[in-house]
């Protein structure tokens, strides 16, 4: 005899890609010490043990939702630059200004979730604070390759030092994302954007071609 819950005995299934999406957003929000096992289960709309036989621990739920949000239009924007613009500053001019346009966006947590979501984190959870580092840093590797490949390019000049300015950008970008999580909105992050492209490395003459300076 059927009943109106389904068979009996049947564990109620849940839709993973929206629990995923649920668990983001709290992550996002809150980061990733505030977030506790029990808050993750009421947004997700499961119990503890759909959320281990899911998911594993909280920890491996956790880097689900990195990896997917790396995917997410919110995440995947840097990587989408540097692989579509035809030069560097045209990547890196596009990553700050669409980092102006979604850090602040309040479709969703303010900020960017890898940079933000293992602050101030336990002891115990030491691990994750040098997952999303070591995300980071990689992403800082992926920055200096494309600028050394300006550099021999000739887009930039030849004395410019990729591991500097990479380290520049991401300084800008991480700081971009902590002002958006402190209330900045769009304009101020644009100017911040703006302000930091003026920093862009350009070719100078050299002194032998260099225009001779006028007597006062």
């Amino acid at each position: 005899m059927s009943t109106a819950g389904g068979t009996r005995g049947r564990p109620r299934t849940f839709d993973r890609d929206a629990a995923l999406a649920a668990a983001t957003q709290l992550f996002w929000e809150r980061g990733y010490q505030a977030t506790s096992v029990s808050e993750l289960t009421q947004a997700m709309g499961i119990r503890p043990a759909s959320l281990y036989a899911a998911f594993g621990d909280k920890q491996s739920l956790f880097k689900e939702v990195v990896a997917a949000y790396g995917h997410s239009p919110a995440g995947a924007f840097v990587g989408a630059a540097l692989g579509e613009e035809p030069t560097a500053y045209a990547a890196f001019a596009r990553i700050l200004r669409e980092a102006a346009e979604i850090y602040p966006d309040p479709s969703h947590p303010a900020g960017c979730l890898t940079i933000s979501a293992a602050t101030n984190v336990a002891v115990q959870d030491a691990d994750v604070e040098a997952f999303l580092r070591d995300l980071r840093n990689a992403n800082l590797r992926v920055f200096q390759d494309r600028l050394t490949a300006a550099r021999q390019a000739g887009e930039l000049p030849g004395d410019t030092d990729p591991h500097a300015l990479a380290g520049y950008f991401a300084a800008v970008i991480q700081g971009m994302s902590q002002r958006a999580r402190d209330g900045a909105g769009r304009t101020e992050l644009i100017q911040v954007a703006e302000l930091a492209l003026t920093a862009w490395p350009t070719h100078r003459p050299s002194p032998r071609n260099r225009p001779a300076s006028r007597p006062d």
